[in-house]
């Protein structure tokens, strides 16, 4: 597998490279020189696939010689060991439930096969791996616990003070071992300008051996095509073939990688990009201007990206053609007000609870069907995270029809450890050199 830069096609590096770099130098984003399509008789038969069957196809045709086929196997057997239910809620509305991994987020898919190649790739007495890590939310716990005690790592998960869940939180900062919390006074842009600076460091890259594990690095990525092709699986089992996807977006890595998917041959009719006000991307669609603005807080805290990182990949999957994306993408974005009205919506109906995000996801289908007068399709809105982590959004009612998993009860007998910091690369740089 070889892999460009967006910023510079003519790069190319292999995937090892460009799992352990994260970013390239010239401040791109990594992407696959080719990208395969599946054959169609997989497409055609894919309901009779599991979905760890699903991702060795889907992984070996983008990794192609990177990993052999033997030990991409157990890999992804280790990696996705956990269920992504499609759940029918109406005659054509479905819920694509995300949140059965270890951290209960979408991004355990992400996280979990992320740290089990960078540890294949890894040899023994080499130099520590430093991965850095912004979260607005989820993908911090989903990276703890990805990368918890894997040898020779150390990561580094910086997080925007009083931002995140208090479940959030303590799933950040109660590891210990080979992770370490760094609580920003500031926003996750903040969080993600800071971790940006230090791949662009010519000091830090010298003393250490740096890595992302956000969105922006292609391990990341690649995983979170799975459960897209798997979700259309489940879908042609029920006689479905007409998909729409609603994805809540924040950094756009989820989105990117459905349409990397797509690109990949996966039959999808139209997605949806489902945001709170930080808007950017939504205006985008209906402006064909992109401007990106200070992040602002919302219940739906790992959607609060003023600037999506991953923007440019879609960009890239298109040619920068907008017209063309426009024709594949909608965008909605809902107020907080709008967000509760969604929540308490879902739950009267379906008596189903639902996650911020979600429940912006499942409003912006409501748009969409309006909209477009599309009734018939199937409307996947997908199911980011487990409700438990936002106790504090719901009402009394909902709350108390919320179900702690065990592993989130237990957190709450344990000690925060994390370090304050404020926004300035000094200090985040000065922690990196001296701190370890």
């Amino acid at each position: 597998m070889k892999l460009y830069s967006t910023n510079n096609h003519n790069l190319s590096v292999d995937f090892p490279t460009a799992v352990f770099n994260s970013m390239p130098l010239d401040k791109g984003l990594y992407m696959p020189v080719d990208i395969p399509r599946l054959d169609q008789e997989f497409i055609d038969q894919i309901d009779q696939f599991s979905l760890p069957q699903i991702a060795f196809k889907v992984a070996s045709a983008l990794l192609k010689d990177a990993i052999p086929a033997a030990d991409l196997k157990i890999i992804i057997d280790d990696a996705i060991n956990f269920d992504a239910p499609v759940l029918k809620l109406a005659d054509n509305d479905y819920v694509l439930e995300l949140f059965h991994g270890p951290s209960l987020a979408f991004k355990d898919f992400g996280a979990r096969f992320m740290s089990r190649v960078m540890g294949y790739f890894l040899k023994k007495n080499e130099q520590i791996l430093d991965v850095l890590v912004a979260t607005s939310g989820d993908t911090g716990g989903a990276v703890a616990l990805g990368f918890l005690g894997v040898e020779n790592t150390r990561v580094t998960i910086l997080y925007p003070k009083g931002k995140v869940s208090d479940i959030q939180e303590l799933q950040l900062c109660t590891n210990g071992q080979n992770i370490h919390a760094i609580e920003v006074d500031g926003t996750f842009d903040d969080c993600q300008h800071l971790v940006k600076q230090a791949f662009a460091d010519e000091e830090l890259n010298k003393k250490l051996r740096l890595t992302s594990a956000n969105s922006i690095n292609i391990a990341r990525l690649i995983p979170q095509t799975f459960y897209y092709f798997n979700a259309y699986a489940q879908l042609r089992r029920q006689g479905k073939k007409d998909i729409v996807f609603v994805v809540p977006s924040g950094n756009f890595g989820n989105i990117a990688a459905g349409l990397l998917a797509y690109k990949m041959g996966l039959p999808v009719k139209q997605f949806v990009a489902a945001t709170n006000v930080n808007d950017t991307v939504p205006r985008f669609l209906e402006t064909g201007l992109y401007q990106t603005r200070p992040s602002v807080q919302t219940y739906a805290n790992a959607m609060d990206v003023g600037a999506p990182s991953n923007w440019v990949r879609i960009m890239d999957l298109f040619n920068q053609d907008k017209r063309a994306l426009q024709q594949v993408m909608k965008g909605y974005r809902f107020t907080d007000e709008e967000t509760l009205e969604g929540i308490n919506a879902i739950y009267n109906e379906f008596n189903y609870v639902a996650c911020p995000h979600t429940a912006i996801a499942w409003l912006a289908l409501q748009e969409y069907r309006m909209e477009v007068a599309d009734q018939e399709s199937a409307g996947v809105f997908l199911s980011t995270a487990h409700p438990c982590k936002f106790p504090d959004v719901f009402p009394k009612e909902i709350k108390a029809n919320v179900q702690v998993p065990e592993q989130v009860a237990v957190l709450a007998e344990k000690e925060k450890q994390a370090t304050t910091m404020d926004t300035s690369f000094e200090s985040f740089k000065n922690y990196l050199l001296t701190s370890y």
